[in-house]
């Protein structure tokens, strides 16, 4: 899946840029309300507040920005409003499967935008299951392959309780059932290892191959057109583009 996971490192090295000018950490915070507001304020019991801190994280957001996000989902509400989580399913160029991970206080605002979205980049959306059977929900810990030893590294992510490990161009993929990613992320901070991302995942369990750049160029306006919208948490999608090619499309 190299043309896949290459576009998650893209992908988190632009969501760096767009914490700096603040539309990142207004999601992630929002994410970080509603699983407290739904499960409460401890991440060792609430493995939905655990992964939103573990995403925070990932993209360094500020401590303090996190503590207010928990302080104010599970006391003071959240700015009056009532977000729900959604989920949408679709088809981009080429059959690409999608989904499409949203928190929303309007079901309908949302559908609409993502539907028309769908619709003005070579993609359809489909019903509730459509896609979903593609995918895989995964622990993902992106480590810079850069200096690292596969084997020393294999060995201290299965003693961390990782499941596989995968060298994927620069970086290393580690992979991790939902419930194991902090313990494989904490284990691996701590062996010292340089962490790109850690979070959770809908890894594809089959891929679609493009080759052409105008089609790639129209399956990633699309994923980033998604990933643009104010509502929208996560987008996945199970192409799998060259590298030259999603390194030029990307640009």
């Amino acid at each position: 899946m190299s043309g896949h996971s290459k576009w998650s490192t893209i992908k988190h090295k632009k969501g760096a840029a767009d914490a700096k000018r603040g539309k990142l950490f207004s999601k992630l915070s929002r994410a970080i309300m509603v699983a407290a507001k739904e499960g409460g304020s401890d991440p060792a019991s609430n493995l939905a507040l655990q992964n939103a801190i573990e995403k925070a994280r990932s993209y360094s957001m500020p401590k303090d920005n996190i503590e207010r996000a928990i302080a104010k989902g599970a006391g003071e509400g959240i700015d009056g409003a009532s977000f729900e989580t959604v989920v949408y399913e679709g088809y981009g160029p080429e059959g690409v499967a999608v989904i499409v991970e949203a928190l929303t206080d309007n079901r309908n605002r949302t559908a609409s935008d993502v539907r028309h979205l769908f619709s003005k980049h070579g993609g359809n959306l489909g019903a509730t299951g459509a896609v979903a059977w593609q995918f895989e929900r995964r622990g993902v810990v992106l480590v810079d392959a850069d200096g690292v030893d596969e084997d020393e590294l294999v060995l201290a992510a299965a003693d961390a309780g990782a499941d596989d490990v995968e060298l994927d161009g620069t970086s290393f993929v580690v992979s991790s059932t939902p419930e194991g990613l902090t313990g494989v992320r904490e284990a691996l901070e701590t062996a010292g290892y340089t962490l790109e991302s850690a979070g959770l995942s809908m890894v594809p369990k089959t891929t679609v191959s493009i080759a052409e750049e105008s089609t790639a160029k129209q399956v990633v306006r699309l994923v980033e057109g998604l990933e643009d919208n104010d509502d929208v948490q996560d987008v996945y999608a199970n192409f799998d583009i060259p590298e030259a090619v999603l390194e030029a499309v990307a640009s």
